[in-house]
């Protein structure tokens, strides 16, 4: 089979976008498959990311589309890839396009995904609203931002308590808002209590915001109010494709995507990069490990045309 693309990579955000940028460098034949907005598309800028620090997200996309233009071996289309199949030593994909939704089949070599995840958030009036602005998933992205001021941490057990101690280190005034009991065992009680860190253990009916969609208080299910400027959370995650579980790829205890240290998955010729794979998610990471991933395709591409 002759395939049409060297590497098909799913999904454009830093991760994609980085590794397009890479492979587009290397003369790689590849198109990348566009399905819709990032998952920090709510968020009024990207921290942490050199030379890009508090960029909007869209126009760090749209800088990353702009330096792909150079680079005439690199296609990009608005596609939902909804299928992978193997077809003889490549794959073939199909799906539709997301504008016009004509249906569409590429085949490739190699295939990157790079889909991402999509954060679970609790089924609570102002959670979803406030997502990115009031209600917050990283310090290291958000912290400097809400500096010194009045914090609260939600969730239960020794994921709220790690959580709590770490945004402690931005704000002497936070509180944990575990929305019922919080499973908090004596020893995370008792370090909590060591940084001043309150405990409210009510039921939450609601989180208040502003106009511009910033976190005032905290609304318990007895009508009492806790002023605060924003609200931290590791909410639970799903991966926002099935691509990788109907490919039959391992996944870890968490959910990510096992990939070895070649970025490939448990799949032969299938690899990942970015929040879709294990460790810290931020946009930076995940640009250089598609950086990362398209070296290593193209080593691996390498290897099968100059055999020994």
């Amino acid at each position: 089979m002759e395939c049409t693309y060297d590497v098909l990579i799913i999904g454009a955000g830093s991760a994609g976008l980085a590794a397009a940028l890479t492979l587009g460098r290397c003369l790689r034949r590849v198109l990348l498959a566009d399905g819709g907005p990032p998952r920090n598309e709510a968020s009024p800028g990207v921290h942490g990311f050199l030379t890009r620090d508090g960029i909007r997200p869209a126009e760090l996309l749209r800088l990353g589309h702009e330096q792909l233009r150079p680079y005439k071996t690199v296609e990009v289309q608005c596609l939902q890839i909804e299928s992978i199949a193997r077809q003889g030593r490549g794959f073939v994909a199909t799906g539709h396009g997301t504008a016009d939704d004509a249906p569409v089949m590429v085949t490739a070599r190699r295939v990157l995904l790079a889909t991402g995840v999509s954060d679970i958030l609790p089924a609570l009036p102002g959670f979803r609203e406030l997502w990115g602005r009031g209600v917050l998933h990283c310090p290291y992205c958000h912290g400097w931002e809400v500096r010194g001021r009045p914090l609260a941490v939600y969730g239960q057990g020794r994921t709220v308590t790690g959580l709590a101690l770490l945004v402690s280190r931005w704000s002497p005034d936070v509180i944990v808002v575990t929305d019922g009991p919080g499973h908090l065992t004596p020893n995370a009680r008792r370090r909590l209590r060591r940084e001043k860190i309150g405990i409210r253990e009510e039921p939450v009916a609601r989180l208040i915001g502003s106009a511009g969609q910033e976190l005032r208080c905290i609304e318990f299910a007895d009508g009492s109010q806790l002023e605060r400027a924003a609200l931290f959370l590791h909410a639970p995650q799903h991966q926002r494709s099935p691509l990788a579980s109907n490919l039959g790829a391992r996944f870890t205890n968490s959910g990510a995507v096992w990939v070895d240290k070649n970025a490939q998955t448990s799949v032969p010729g299938i690899y990942a990069a970015g929040d879709t794979t294990p460790g810290t998610q931020q946009a930076l990471l995940a640009a250089a490990a598609g950086n990362q991933a398209a070296i290593c395709l193209n080593e691996n591409l390498t290897r099968e045309e100059c055999p020994r």
